[in-house]
């Protein structure tokens, strides 16, 4: 066996894992870079439909063109997508088409990936399949392989980790996840099927790293409803405006959101292109329970429509809208910079419901956010926030359970994966031998 570490294994995003068994290969998520997407769209003015040669030369696809040097881009059987955030998914419209094989997730990943290539008007020749969480499918290659979506709890809804059996083992790709018993909406993880597997044997886990050097075990998403609760209904906020930004694919933070607005007797609306996409796909895959309850604006017209009626009923309205990382062109820049038809005056209230993701653009961008937010006088209340990604004693967890024969520590940059290598070494692993230190675009035989 080969596993292929393709992207995600110098930076956070890109991510791309290949496994190669006999004549069949297996691939795991395709994501895009966003930092460098992002940096695209500010240097165009007007967003357009980006060519696969251009998201090539500005690093923001996975380099792909690694398995046509290997002889395996005609091998791959199968995309398997973990879950609906764009650096596991966003590479699919720009490279599905140069693999025949079907393109695989549960339903909230499939409804957004739908979405994002209507969006852009892209078609793949693809086959695209959705599963349910806690369901299993047959991969036909030269053999036929079961893969398991198992249901495990992230910052968005029917995330997976994916079970390969093959003849030398099970390969478990555990790329995002947190182990959340008390979820605010979908399932808690599954683990019975995991206890399963590792009884059957698991020759290697490729897992999710990116707090391993964090001493902790990460908050429940009930934690974070909390936290919400406590500033919405306890700031004095009678006569104010309230906003709130936060992650438009974070569909049970925005049902947490959306309870207490409705508990402050407020009209809520959610203003945003991405916000629409995500909410829409919750909705086509039946985990929006709350889709009655909000007005969605997202095109100019009705984003100016909605923030004129929130200027006249400010006490009444409670706003939840795009712009947690500053971003240039989200609702909460445009209010910032005072290009839409809203307002702020001193008290009022901005939640981020949300963590600024640490690189150096989306740090310099939030931080000119809030500058401009606090000439306004506005309250700012910041990281109102619990992670989505597990920490140490969370891998100590998981990999207690599983008891692998291999680690692969996957989802960052060399820095932030080390710290797994010395969890590993503290459970027993030796560097090199069982837990291995991958880097983009390298291959390790088992």
């Amino acid at each position: 066996m080969e596993i292929h570490t393709i992207g995600g294994f110098n930076e956070v995003g890109k991510n791309m894992t290949v496994v190669h068994t006999g004549d069949d290969a297996i691939m795991f998520d395709a994501g895009v870079y966003l930092p460098a997407v992002i940096e695209l769209q500010e240097q165009e003015a007007q967003q357009e439909t980006y060519s696969e040669k251009k998201l090539r030369n500005i690093g923001a696809l996975p380099d792909d063109l690694l398995l046509d040097k290997l002889g395996l881009r005609n091998k791959v059987r199968a995309i398997l997508l973990g879950h609906a955030h764009l650096d596991h998914i966003g590479a699919v419209p720009y490279m599905g088409y140069r693999y025949n094989a079907p393109v695989v997730g549960t339903p909230f990943s499939i409804n957004v990936l739908k979405k994002i290539m209507q969006d852009d008007k892209i078609r793949i020749p693809n086959q695209i399949k959705t599963i349910n969480p806690n369901s299993s499918l047959t991969v036909k290659g030269k053999k036929n392989y079961k893969v398991e979506f198992l249901n495990v709890t992230h910052s968005t809804i029917q995330t997976s980790m994916m079970a390969l059996h093959t003849p030398e083992g099970v390969v478990l790709y555990a790329n995002d996840f947190k182990l959340d018993k008390t979820p605010v909406l979908g399932l808690p993880p599954n683990y019975d099927a995991l206890k399963r597997i590792a009884k059957q044997g698991v020759k290697a886990l490729i897992v999710d790293s990116l707090y391993s050097g964090l001493e902790a075990k990460t908050p429940s998403e009930k934690i974070a409803r909390a936290l919400v609760e406590e500033v919405l209904m306890t700031v004095k906020n009678e006569k104010s405006a309230i906003f709130v930004a936060t992650f438009s694919s974070h569909i049970a933070r925005l049902k947490t959101i959306i309870d207490f607005g409705k508990k402050l007797n407020r009209n809520v609306y959610v203003i945003g292109r991405s916000m629409n996409k995500y909410i829409s796909a919750a909705k086509d895959a039946n985990m929006c329970p709350f889709y009655k309850d909000i007005v969605i604006g997202s095109y100019k017209k009705q984003v100016e429509a909605i923030l004129k009626k929130v200027s006249k009923n400010r006490e009444n309205s409670l706003v939840i809208c795009t712009g947690h990382q500053g971003e240039p062109g989200s609702i909460l820049d445009r209010l910032a910079r005072k290009k839409l038809p809203f307002e702020f005056k001193p008290n009022d209230n901005i939640i981020f419901s949300s963590k600024t993701i640490p690189t150096p653009g989306n740090i310099a961008n939030k931080g000119n956010m809030d500058k401009r937010l606090k000439k306004l006088g506005v309250r700012l209340f910041d990281n109102v926030h619990v992670s989505g990604h597990g920490g140490k004693e969370d891998l100590r967890d998981l990999i207690s359970i599983l008891n692998p024969e291999n680690i692969i520590p996957a989802h960052g940059s060399t820095q932030q994966l080390t710290p797994m290598v010395e969890l590993a070494r503290e459970m027993g692993y030796r560097a090199g031998k069982e837990c291995h230190l991958m880097h983009d675009g390298q291959s390790l035989k088992l």
